[in-house]
């Protein structure tokens, strides 16, 4: 295998054997990140002189037998949402001057720099992260690996576009309503969104409490791994949670049997789903049957919330731009100046109507849990469609939301939720499975999945 092709956990093995080294993994890595970047555009930037400074630094701690941490030589790839220091955070923006200090990373960055990992560069991402695709004023149409005519899904498109191409094994993404499993579902790839506040996040999202960091990488173990970095508590994060009871490793090899799993194929018939999207999740939730899982097919109480999440997100987005001039306002992309408008024109008792709406859901969800230790539903009822739209032609609806039922209810509940690729559709294209569990039991999450990826339950090579 090239080493492009390799996870996290084998790149450490490697080096940890003397096989190969940080500098040779990186030098391939950006290599192929520079080859892949003319057809699906998954960067901003590449920080090449940067990376491979620090691989350099991490294949002499592994020459002395002392490596940084859990992630040292790791080649890594950030979101263009997160603070990475001494590089311009644009977040899809022309709004955004790349001319200020930039001395400050993000928590999660912060962490794997603490753990030694290796910095590739910037992804990319719609502007301010705001919807379900990946295309931006500032740096245009980010593609999907499997068909370039195709979205990557977003918003964090970009590193799911590199992971799932050999470029860095892992990436730091966010996750407001979808924004990790939606790519990492298009893509082919495992993307979690971890329980609210168990990544720290700062600066605050405009999106409030909606808005998670999380894994995209090619198999859950090397998302534990990630999350055993990430997932520890930061000052500057006032809602972030104590420190995890446990490695997410270290819980991944306890499997599913037993487990009480819910399986809801349409959130009982609220949605409509691609019969080839349907059959291989259905195929997956059987295998998970074998391995010892109790699975019922059933459905929470999930009236749809999509009203209440747009006075939530459409309401951040009003907030983020309140103070830009008319100029900063004809740099935005039309769509999210579009929806700031419709967020201004929310009172202050509509938006706290929302918050009853996800209250009661959340109430809902955890009484659901008491009963079910998983819940199991598609990630998404398609697989990608055109590159460079919103939503899909003829499909009617108005906005990203209309296409991702799954995946915003569970940002609203604070759930920790997971995409895990099961198949493929007539035309080659990744479908995904999400797992869903309740609050705080983000390694049921990442046991689930493992346990998928161990039994060959998931496509080869993903």
């Amino acid at each position: 295998m090239e080493l492009t092709d390799l996870t996290a956990v084998q790149l450490l093995d490697g080096y940890r054997k003397g096989e190969f080294g940080p500098v040779e993994a990186t030098r391939a890595t950006l290599e192929r990140a520079a080859r892949i970047q003319p057809e699906v555009n998954a960067f901003v930037r590449l920080t090449e002189r940067d990376a491979l400074a620090r691989a350099r630094e991490s294949e002499e701690r592994w020459r002395r037998g002392e490596p940084a941490g859990l992630l040292d030589g790791v080649p890594v790839t950030v979101k263009d949402i997160l603070l990475l220091r001494g590089h311009p955070t644009l977040r899809g923006s022309k709004t955004v001057d790349p001319n200020g200090r930039w001395d400050e990373d993000a928590p999660s960055v912060a962490r794997l720099r603490e753990h030694g990992a290796v910095f590739l560069g910037k992804t990319t991402t719609p502007e301010f992260g705001w919807k379900g695709v990946t295309d931006s004023p500032l740096s245009g149409i980010t593609r999907n690996p499997h068909d370039p005519s195709r979205t990557a899904g977003g918003s964090s498109g970009g590193g799911a576009a590199a992971v799932a191409l050999g470029a860095g094994p892992l990436s730091l993404g966010t996750d407001g309503g979808g924004s990790v499993r939606i790519p990492a579902a298009f893509c082919g790839i495992f993307g979690l969104k971890p329980t609210y506040g168990r990544v720290p996040l700062y600066p605050p999202s405009a999106f409030g409490t909606l808005s998670h960091v999380g894994p995209m990488t090619r198999n859950a173990a090397d998302a534990a791994l990630l999350l055993d970095v990430i997932g520890v508590p930061d000052s500057r994060d006032w809602s972030a949670l104590g420190p995890a009871p446990g490695s997410f490793v270290a819980a991944l090899g306890a499997g599913v049997r037993g487990l009480r799993v819910a399986y809801s194929p349409s959130l009982g018939g609220q949605v409509a789903v691609r019969p080839a999207v349907a059959a291989a999740v259905r195929r997956a939730v059987e295998g998970l049957a074998g391995l010892g899982a109790y699975v019922e097919e059933t459905d929470p109480d999930l009236t749809d919330p999509v009203e209440a999440f747009h006075t939530l997100w459409f309401g951040g987005a009003a907030r983020l731009t309140q103070r830009f001039t008319p100029h900063q306002r004809e740099l935005l992309d039309p769509g999210l100046r579009e929806i700031c408008a419709q967020g201004a024109r929310y009172s202050a008792l509509d938006y706290l109507a929302a918050v009853d709406v996800r209250m009661g859901l959340g109430r809902r969800m955890g009484i659901f849990h008491d009963t079910y230790d998983l819940l199991v539903t598609p990630t998404l009822p398609i697989t990608a469609f055109e590159a460079g739209a919103e939503v899909p032609r003829g499909s009617g609806h108005r906005r990203w939301t209309g296409w991702t039922p799954f995946t915003y209810p569970f940002n609203l509940t604070q759930q920790p939720a997971a995409t895990v690729p099961v198949g493929a559709d007539e035309d080659g294209l990744p479908v995904g499975l999400q797992l869903v569990a309740a609050r705080h039991r983000d390694d049921l999450v990442l046991r689930a999945a493992h346990a998928l990826y161990e039994a060959g339950l998931t496509p080869a090579g993903s």
